[in-house]
């Protein structure tokens, strides 16, 4: 059973490590990947670093992924939490299935999907802001808006497959604890801070241990599809920088040497949360 999913990381992850030699090489397709390629040492990194809107793009990659990642824990415990204490069960079954839809349409889709809803002409939202005397919002055309929407948009697609995953954590909760609470003289909020998130504890810090591996994966598919060029400055990202160097300028060696840099602190950060996650929560992989 393991088998499938071994060969896919093998095939998709490992072999292509190959590539990362490219970072050091003034890299010439026609001469092949093993070829007779020239070595340049740490010169694609020092290029990189050079450029006047590296800066820029890497602080737009940190702080969109940063409170993607917040957000994208916070929101969904919540939102768990709460379903949980509904005691109709039609009631819950609907909502869940609802805010979970989302998560299974492409970015190409619910890229369509937003720039139709956010127009600045005839878009939903931009009709009932002037509907209520309100100024109209470009917000995918506009630097001040266009980060705030990617994120909210994120959540927004994501936060149902995270609802589900901790309302499973809330199924394994012995339900005895909650009757020695409500015998003891607990309200629901006194339940739901010493029984439930302690309950949850786990499957929260191992999420958030994953989570942290990708920093610096703001989210490719998402931006790719909303931005352009009017919002490089607050939304171009790691990715999206790669993706014009690498494919669109044919600066080969540059684009892995970003690349490079990103798996590098990716493997930094995830060792860090993994010793955290150890210490204070005793959390273990093996």
């Amino acid at each position: 059973m393991l088998l499938p999913g071994l060969l896919f990381i093998v095939i998709f992850s490992y072999i292509p490590m190959a590539g990362i030699m490219i970072a050091f090489q003034k890299f010439i397709p026609a001469k092949g990947l093993f070829g007779n390629q020239k070595w340049i040492g740490w010169d694609n990194f020092e290029y990189v670093s050079s450029l006047p809107n590296f800066g820029q793009v890497l602080w737009n990659t940190l702080f969109i992924a940063s409170l993607k990642l917040i957000l994208g824990l916070i929101v969904p415990i919540v939102f768990a939490v709460l379903l949980n204490e509904l005691k109709n069960e039609f009631v819950k079954r609907s909502v869940q299935t609802t805010i979970y839809l989302p998560y299974f349409l492409s970015w190409v889709v619910l890229g369509g999907i937003l720039i139709d809803i956010l127009s600045p002409s005839g878009g939903i939202m931009n009709s009932f802001l002037k509907a209520i005397g309100l100024p109209e919002v470009f917000f995918l055309g506009d630097n001040h808006w266009f980060p705030g929407t990617l994120i909210v948009s994120d959540v927004w697609k994501n936060f149902g497959y995270g609802t589900i995953v901790y309302l499973a954590a809330i199924t394994n909760i012995d339900p005895g604890l909650y009757e020695a609470a409500t015998i003891d003289g607990a309200n629901r909020w006194h339940k739901i801070w010493h029984i439930t998130l302690p309950g949850m504890r786990m499957v929260i810090v191992l999420l958030s241990v994953l989570s942290l591996g990708q920093l610096l994966n703001a989210g490719f598919d998402q931006v790719f599809n909303l931005y352009s060029p009017q919002v490089y400055e607050s939304g171009d990202i790691l990715d999206t920088f790669v993706y014009r160097i690498g494919l669109l300028d044919a600066q080969y060696g540059v684009a892995t040497a970003v690349g490079f840099f990103k798996s590098v602190v990716s493997l930094i950060l995830i060792s860090t949360s993994y010793f955290f996650a150890y210490k204070f929560a005793k959390y273990r992989i093996f």
